[in-house]
């Protein structure tokens, strides 16, 4: 997934151009992520992500692997995004979301990245919310948003390195999971895990370099984490029910409407 998926309009930053500029988070901020089943996250979230959301490993052909939570189990369908574009409360917002309307970007500079926002997001104004720039300076606001993008960017890395070493050492297998719901069994796939025999199989050498890195306590919890998988099938068949329900009522209303009016 692209790191500027949701970015419509994604600008760098400047302290002239944006000297004005302020920004008021919207009721419905996480609106712009209604329509995705997955995003990516960091190792450093693992413990927090895991409670709520299946981590799983997604890949391309040519072994570039990183790690993603499942948000739906169908394309298009988040289903921890209301329609109200509020992220369900106690549930853990993933930072690639909450770093939303900025982003890191690239520049001319291959070396160089420009913290950016996006300009098409309803709460960017110039009179009301929280300014970026104040005397040609960035504001504690912002500064605190350049630190969180510039750590969350670091972690992205290490974890695509994890993510990487775990190929190299054979422990990841193409995984498809069947999930039982109200109307049936259903298969997910397009996704990878840790490969429980495989890992059972590597070498104390290998256990001890994956325990020095971290590692092993990071299989663990994706490990733990795809229990929830049937959860969100939990989820999905209650979002159905709902949907029918409201669709019944307003059929009922209907329906005695012209009763109403005739009598």
């Amino acid at each position: 997934m692209s790191a500027t998926v949701f970015y419509e309009r994604a600008v760098a930053l400047d302290r002239a151009a944006h000297q004005e500029t302020r920004i008021q988070i919207q009721p419905d901020h996480y609106a712009f992520a209604h329509d995705t089943n997955a995003l990516p996250i960091a190792a450093s979230e693992f413990a927090d992500a895991g409670r709520h959301y299946p981590i799983v490993f997604v890949g391309d052909e040519a072994g570039n692997f990183h790690v993603a939570v499942l948000l739906g189990l169908e394309d298009k369908s988040n289903l921890f995004v209301t329609e109200n574009g509020t992220w369900k409360t106690d549930t853990y917002v993933p930072a690639f979301a909450r770093r939303y309307p900025f982003v890191l970007g690239t520049t001319s500079e291959a070396d160089r990245l420009a913290v950016c926002i996006d300009e098409s997001y309803p709460g960017i104004n110039t009179t009301e919310g929280v300014a970026l720039f104040e005397d040609g300076k960035e504001t504690a606001y912002l500064t605190q948003m350049m630190e969180f993008l510039r750590v969350f960017q670091g972690e992205m890395e290490l974890t695509k390195n994890m993510a990487k070493r775990l190929n190299d050492l054979g422990l990841l297998a193409a995984k498809t999971i069947t999930i039982s719901q109200a109307d049936g069994d259903r298969y997910l796939s397009g996704f990878w895990v840790v490969d429980e025999q495989k890992f059972a199989g590597i070498d104390d050498a290998r256990v001890v370099e994956l325990h020095s890195a971290g590692i092993l306590r990071l299989i663990e919890l994706h490990r733990a984490s795809l229990g929830n998988v049937q959860r969100l099938a939990m989820q999905l068949d209650e979002q159905r029910r709902l949907k029918a329900q409201q669709q019944k009522d307003v059929a009922s209303t209907t329906d005695a409407a012209p009763n109403e009016a005739a009598a």
